[in-house]
């Protein structure tokens, strides 16, 4: 089989496995509190590998076949704190290539094991800052393609439509009360949802504000306030890693566009916690970290709905669920 008819096949399998699969959710819930303003979760832990990360492996795999980075029988190698990592590990072994993946050590034994259930192998280093080195330096030594997505995050994904996660939220919506949010509010971890987000909105031309909430130990929203303030945040860096797992990232990634964004907030671990535990409470089931963190968020977009009068919607994203944080976030001996 030549390196074309071995793309064709592989971009096929992807296609075929998108077509047995159904679209995400959309999970409204309750906002006490806050009259007239309606909340819906976007549940992208109903992808198969069981999280939002899901999407974007699937569009970087596509991107690599088409630009013909990747060939048979040599290993993909990525750089993730876990749940990407998770689901390239699902696409590599529906292509039959290995897949390794680089991983902070604190890393949960739950997204360990999803992975080397998925066929993947992983390469631990101590510091996440260490993570796109040591990254590269496998794929010279072992002859792979490091899939980079902190890099590719914000192109691989096709923003006008192509059932990305904006056209499917705004499908979804068309017959609810506020068929058009006011606020859609995420979290960055390459910074590739928000700016899918963002140039969507603009594309459709619709009113809704994008507000990303960062967490404690991340640059991303300094990153952003000096891009606001017209300076260069790409220099900004830091050793320790995100204690909230999938967001926060010690340096300014490249699929990071600050421009996408309306409104950037910082949100304390603590926090972000306290609000997994509330939401997994309300829902009747255990939601991640990530989602913790986006609803502190959701509260402060309600709350300049409340302060301008406004009734309308607020989306935001269910990231993933608390069952791969049973020996962390839900563990007291943890904290």
């Amino acid at each position: 089989m030549s390196q074309r008819q071995w793309v064709a096949a592989a971009i096929q399998k992807i296609e075929a496995d998108f077509n047995r699969s159904a679209d995400t959710h959309l999970i409204p819930m309750d906002l006490p509190g806050f009259p007239g303003i309606d909340l819906y979760f976007k549940d992208e832990s109903s992808h198969p590998t069981g999280s939002l990360k899901h999407r974007l492996a699937r569009s970087l795999f596509l991107y690599a076949l088409t630009n013909g980075w990747l060939r048979a029988g040599r290993p993909v190698i990525e750089a993730s704190s876990g749940s990407t990592a998770i689901s390239e590990a699902y696409f590599a072994r529906l292509l039959g290539v290995p897949f390794i993946a680089v991983m902070p050590a604190s890393t949960s034994p739950e997204k360990i094991a999803a992975i080397q259930f998925q066929g993947g192998r992983c390469h631990l280093v101590e510091r996440a800052c260490d993570l796109d080195s040591a990254s590269h330096q496998l794929a010279r030594e072992t002859g792979g393609h490091f899939m980079d997505q902190f890099t590719y995050a914000e192109r691989a994904t096709d923003w006008r439509a192509n059932n990305n996660i904006a056209e499917s939220i705004f499908k979804q919506l068309a017959e609810e009360p506020h068929p058009i949010p006011d606020w859609i509010v995420c979290s960055p971890g390459t910074g590739g949802t928000s700016a899918t987000l963002g140039r969507y909105v603009r594309y459709r031309r619709h009113a809704t504000r994008i507000l990303c909430a960062d967490p404690e130990v991340s640059v991303f929203f300094d990153g952003y306030c000096r891009a606001v303030d017209g300076q260069c945040p790409k220099e900004l860096a830091i050793t320790g890693g995100s204690r909230i797992e999938g967001i926060g990232r010690p340096r300014v990634e490249s699929s990071f566009i600050a421009s996408c964004v309306d409104v950037m907030i910082k949100v304390p671990d603590a926090l972000s916690l306290a609000a997994m535990r509330h939401v997994s409470a309300t829902l009747g089931r255990r939601v991640g970290g990530s989602t913790g963190t986006n609803f502190v968020g959701v509260l402060q977009a309600a709350q300049r709905m409340r302060q301008a009068g406004r009734s309308g919607s607020i989306v935001t994203i269910l990231c993933d669920a608390g069952e791969r944080y049973a020996h962390s976030y839900y563990d007291p001996a943890w904290y």
